[in-house]
């Protein structure tokens, strides 16, 4: 089969290599195409994952190029994984919320939806042309804001799923706790991308959250950066993403004193690229681990095996997937994050049980300024983008709105061509 990445010369994608090179028992991939317009950058990541499917002995044929057409002609999957505007326009999308009091993050809040507006229609765009030249494959989203553009991509007909790290990594770390194998922890894992609760860990048909709980709470608190009390009021375990919101203006100051993560992951990156030019380095580095997207390649080979193999290979994946009824306090054309039953014929997602106000008031708030900003990204105009901020429950002041509005246009003017 043919795999091709778009964003291939990003500093992930020797995870992702690393990955299918240690797990092609579950996925063998003949023809990996890596597709970057980036030609430098996309030299030295491709040089760099070259090395490491030789040091372990894959088959796998690679190929590089910046010409999207013959990247994706034939390709049974295509993976997004890509940046508008590079690490700059993060660091923009990071400072300027905090300009107005508001936390600044790539996919929380008006950092967010930013980062919706540059890339919604650069995904739609390469998805026409996955509908023209590999009309049977599955698109699979690793690009943020996940949600935002997975709902993008589903709403224009495309066979797609999106994907997260951040169930993966609990159910790793769960794995850790308990002594078990990653597969034997199943997670009630519920929300929408980036804003999700865990209720109920299961292995062998038991719910071991309580356990987790009451020896392992101390350590997720401080790994959440969240007081000990929010995870007993919660009774669950909430994703990282949810102290923008459970601590908001203690992050805003943290953000104001110390830089945010864009300034921090610039300069890893830069190492990482130096690094990778090393014609001696064969393996994925250490350093690798502080850039984010741990256990990506493991997430991203398992679904894509689902989606591609047999009936033998179907198996449960957290997934970004239409709603359909699955939360019924929502619409049926929102996308959520929840377990799904995967095969060849896409993602399902499980049943699950009613949500307390506490989480479902919060999930229907989000998905709506979710719906908002899409309509933003697709339809333009000044007053969409102050509607989706307006919407947003970390924004929510009219005047603020708009002030973040003009910001967040006049910051992008090379990517909005409507704001022009």
């Amino acid at each position: 089969m043919k795999l091709t990445v778009v964003g291939g010369g990003s500093t992930y994608t020797p995870e992702l290599v690393d990955g299918l090179a240690r797990l092609n028992d579950i996925l063998d991939v003949s023809e990996l195409v890596l597709f970057d317009p980036a030609t430098e950058r996309l030299a030295v990541v491709g040089a760099f994952a070259q090395r490491i499917l030789d040091k372990r002995g894959a088959t796998t044929r690679l190929s590089l190029t910046s010409d999207r057409d013959s990247a994706i002609e034939g390709a049974s999957a295509v993976l997004l994984q890509l940046r508008v505007g590079g690490q700059d326009a993060r660091a923009r999308d990071e400072s300027f919320p905090l300009e107005c009091g508001c936390v600044g993050q790539e996919t929380t809040g008006a950092g967010g939806l930013a980062k919706a507006m540059r890339t919604v229609p650069v995904v739609l765009d390469i998805a026409e042309t996955v509908r023209k030249r590999a009309s049977d494959a599955w698109i699979v989203d690793f690009t943020n804001p996940v949600g935002i553009v997975t709902r993008a991509l589903l709403e224009h007909g495309h066979r797609a799923v999106g994907l997260c790290n951040v169930a993966i990594g609990f159910q790793r770390r769960f794995a850790q706790y308990l002594n078990v194998a990653p597969n034997e922890v199943e997670l009630g894992h519920v929300g929408l991308n980036h804003l999700t609760w865990i209720r109920d860990v299961t292995v062998n048909g038991t719910n071991v959250l309580p356990q987790i709980l009451a020896e392992h709470s101390d350590d997720l608190a401080d790994e959440l950066e969240l007081p000990r009390p929010v995870l007993d009021l919660l009774g669950a375990i909430p994703s990282y993403y949810l102290r923008y919101f459970y601590a908001h203006d203690q992050v805003v100051d943290e953000l104001r004193a110390t830089g945010t993560r864009a300034e921090a992951v610039k300069l890893i990156e830069r190492e990482l690229l130096e690094m990778y030019a090393d014609p001696a380095l064969v393996a994925k580095p250490a350093l690798l681990e502080q850039r984010g997207g741990a256990y990506y390649s493991e997430a991203a080979v398992a679904l894509i095996a689902s989606l591609l193999g047999g009936p033998d290979q179907a198996a449960m994946h957290v997934a970004n997937v239409r709603n359909n009824g699955t939360l019924e306090f929502l619409p049926d054309d929102a996308v959520i994050e929840v377990p799904c039953d995967v095969t060849s014929n896409g993602a399902t997602p499980r049943p699950v049980a009613p949500l307390d106000p506490l989480y479902s008031g919060l999930i229907a708030h989000v998905s709506a300024y979710e719906n908002l900003a899409l309509d933003a990204a697709l339809h333009g105009s000044r007053d969409r983008v102050i509607r989706a901020l307006l919407a947003h429950p970390l924004i929510g002041q009219y005047d603020i709105a708009c002030q973040l509005a003009d910001s967040l246009i006049a910051g992008n003017l090379e990517h909005l061509g409507w704001a022009r």
